[in-house]
């Protein structure tokens, strides 16, 4: 029998609901599935207040990770494992990252093929590359990548995301779509999960290759690629200074976060259709580039 663990941090419940699609059509009488949810030791509220919101942006960025409860009632050895996160910050989710630097974690993905699960906004390039990096440290062996991403355009998003994360609130309002992945891919998640069980059965994952390919994985939006660049060096130094200001919730703290919000407020308000215009008028010159660099982060699993 073939076993696979299915691990994943979701604080709304958006991820967590596209994990179970994904594995729905998964185990069978020959493949046994164990789904298991990484639990912090402070738990992130949903939805976020502000402060507590951007009080975990250094951290997030610079992958320091949090406490993390051990996960329980596992087994031995697997033959696959799926790994489900979100992008906070162009980074992944502080519960994930802090269990992915656990001793735990160091002797489950040892040697292990496995296939990362990402739900967000539009921007997570940068987010898979850190992942990337991440389990090279564990000796892990990433084979798939399976990407959804919110419905809507990428601009429209700047407001919904933030919005549903900060009320709770998704459903549609002005001219603004709904936030988050649309239902209808979500369901559709089921066929990665269908694809696997064939998969295990013909012993593909010894292989360590990708066993998604053709089934439209991710969808790398490649004018938006220099804009997660230049975002995650301007998440450094902020990071860097907001850290500087003083430990998590304190005074310090606040009083640089609220400058770093009016700040970037301005640049969505300014800078950013500003920045789209200009994307659209070099692209014509850009495209083969643009192009190649769509392929290098449409791997392993292609588009």
């Amino acid at each position: 029998m073939k076993k696979v663990l299915v691990l994943y941090y979701s604080q709304s419940g958006q991820l967590e609901e596209v994990v179970k699609h994904f594995i729905s059509k998964l185990p069978d009488v020959d493949i046994k599935v164990d789904l298991k949810k990484i639990e912090p030791k402070n738990k992130f509220a949903y939805p976020w207040a502000f402060y507590d919101f951007f009080d975990e942006f250094p951290e997030s960025v610079y992958l320091d990770g949090c406490e993390v409860y051990p996960i329980k009632d596992i087994e031995d050895d697997y033959d696959l494992i799926i790994l489900g996160y979100t992008v906070w910050f162009l980074s992944p989710s502080l519960p994930v990252t802090g269990f992915l630097k656990s001793e735990q974690a160091r002797e489950i993905f040892k040697n292990k093929p496995v296939i990362t699960l990402i739900a967000c906004r539009d921007m997570w390039v940068m987010a898979q590359e850190k992942m990337k990096m991440l389990l090279r440290d564990l000796d892990a062996k990433l084979v798939d990548n399976v990407v959804l991403t919110d419905q809507g355009k990428s601009i429209y998003t700047f407001f919904t995301t933030p919005r549903w994360l900060l009320t709770g609130k998704k459903d549609k309002f002005l001219f603004f779509p709904p936030a988050g992945i649309a239902q209808e891919e979500i369901i559709a998640a089921e066929r990665f999960g269908e694809r696997l069980n064939q998969a295990l059965k013909a012993d593909a994952e010894k292989s360590k290759l990708p066993m998604l390919k053709g089934l439209n994985a991710v969808n790398v939006n490649g004018k938006l690629i220099a804009t997660e660049k230049i975002a995650t060096r301007s998440f450094m130094v902020w990071g860097k200074l907001i850290k500087f200001s003083g430990p998590k919730y304190s005074f310090g703290r606040k009083i640089t976060i609220t400058v770093y919000s009016i700040f970037l407020l301005m640049l969505v308000l300014t800078i950013v259709p500003l920045n789209i215009l200009i994307r659209k008028v070099l692209y014509p010159f850009q495209k083969d580039k643009i192009r190649s660099l769509e392929q290098y982060f449409e791997q392993p699993s292609g588009k």
